[in-house]
């Protein structure tokens, strides 16, 4: 009998620090929803609209979002995870390939921002467009989830100023300058560089979306395009889905020398989950695999079966890296030390990518990024400005600067031939 006493108080001991962390994580968590509650949490990235059109016929009807579709499809989004995700403001993501011509791009992202509309429409107990901060927080309020339009890829507007006012007079409040090519007017941080940055024409572009309210996003674009737009914007810029370079050496990533330059600006980094771009570990394999790739090309041109089969074996052969949460804390963290507490946020990219980090799967997972921080040491303050506050201080900045500008006519520039 002493024997079983003795081994139950030794399991008894061993359980109880599980128990405890189990507890402080519990209380974490509920920490967040109590700031989640009265402060939304915006993110700015989520391409849930280009997967409806992908694999499900473009009809928000076609799969069910007020159920939990974790099990049932690939989908990284639906309500109930979204409501568990204590999401308070979503920019939906309205993007179209690079490939596309500009006049296809532009059709195809007015049939995205009519997706969007149609998810808003379908589920109205659920969501809310919005167009301003004070919608953002009014919608917050009621109990729904606002929902934001931002466009990825400057070629949609297929280089007419006047089509750029469409896409802002129908509900378009950012635009990603360029996405993975060079545009006519900008440079893209993961093709050839045509500009050394901005173009002329880019220039005016940038100086039109101020005159709009419409925010000049630099996630995707080169170093030389963060600064000049920077230069020439009068009001603060964003990275709707960007991490930091320094943490992970990727083009899409966000230098130190642009960190530095954000509290002058103003703007905010919002910093994203994408395998590749939080983890040097999956970024060096991805690079890896990709020479891999076109080293079986080269030696088998014409023999698609060899190099899948290469692949194959390479594959097994160098099983491929898992990035984590903790991989996404620590590119917050640096944002925060480098920029500044005011100019961090968050832009998950979900549904736009087909893998995430161990720990923040689907959208659901956002009290588990804020509760880590909070084990960091992260005040209350602090999460509510990573959250939304910072997002919501730079929204009104680029709305005073475009009431500032409301009396001039609008620009007529033209790309040089």
């Amino acid at each position: 009998m002493i024997r079983i006493l003795l081994v139950a108080a030794s399991v008894m001991a061993l359980a109880a620090p599980a128990l405890a962390q189990d507890a402080e994580d519990a209380a974490r968590q509920e920490r967040v929803r109590r700031i989640l509650s009265r402060t939304p949490l915006i993110d700015g990235h989520n391409d849930l609209p280009w997967a409806l059109r992908q694999n499900h016929g473009n009809d928000p009807h076609a799969v069910d979002l007020s159920t939990n579709l974790d099990a049932a499809t690939y989908l990284h989004t639906d309500i109930p995870r979204l409501r568990a995700g204590g999401v308070g403001g979503q920019f939906w993501s309205v993007y179209v390939p690079a490939s596309l011509t500009p006049p296809d791009a532009a059709v195809a992202t007015f049939e995205q921002i009519d997706t969007v509309k149609r998810i808003v429409a379908a589920h109205p107990d659920v969501f809310a467009l919005a167009y301003t901060a004070d919608d953002v927080v009014r919608i917050h309020r009621s109990g729904r989830i606002a929902s934001l339009i931002g466009m990825e890829g400057g070629y949609s507007i297929a280089d007419s100023l006047g089509l750029l006012r469409e896409f802002y007079d129908a509900g378009a409040r950012y635009i990603t300058l360029t996405h993975s090519r060079t545009t006519t007017w900008a440079d893209s941080a993961t093709d050839a560089p045509k500009w050394g940055g901005l173009s002329p024409f880019g220039e005016e572009v940038v100086r039109e979306m101020n005159r709009l309210g419409m925010m000049v996003d630099l996630s995707h674009v080169s170093e030389e395009t963060m600064l000049d737009a920077m230069r020439v914007s009068a009001a603060p810029v964003i990275f709707s889905h960007s991490s930091a370079r320094a943490v992970t050496d990727h083009p899409r990533n966000v230098p130190d020398s642009v960190l530095r330059l954000m509290a002058e600006d103003g703007g905010i980094v919002m910093v994203t989950f994408v395998p590749g771009f939080v983890s040097e570990e999956v970024r060096s394999w991805n690079a890896a695999r990709a020479a891999e790739e076109a080293r079986l090309k080269s030696l088998n041109p014409g023999a698609p079966d060899v190099v899948t089969a290469g692949m194959t074996a390479w594959t097994a052969a160098h099983p491929v890296p898992v990035a984590t949460l903790a991989d996404v804390a620590d590119h917050i963290e640096h944002v925060r030390d480098v920029a500044g507490i005011d100019h961090v946020g968050i832009g998950g990219d979900f549904d736009g990518v087909d893998s995430l980090p161990a720990g923040l799967e689907g959208v659901e997972t956002y009290p588990a990024l804020l509760s880590e921080l909070i084990r960091r040491g992260w005040s209350e303050a602090d999460i509510r400005k990573l959250a939304g506050e910072n997002l919501l201080r730079v929204m009104r900045a680029v709305e005073a600067v475009a009431a500032s500008q409301r009396d001039q006519r609008p620009a007529l520039a033209r790309i040089a031939e």
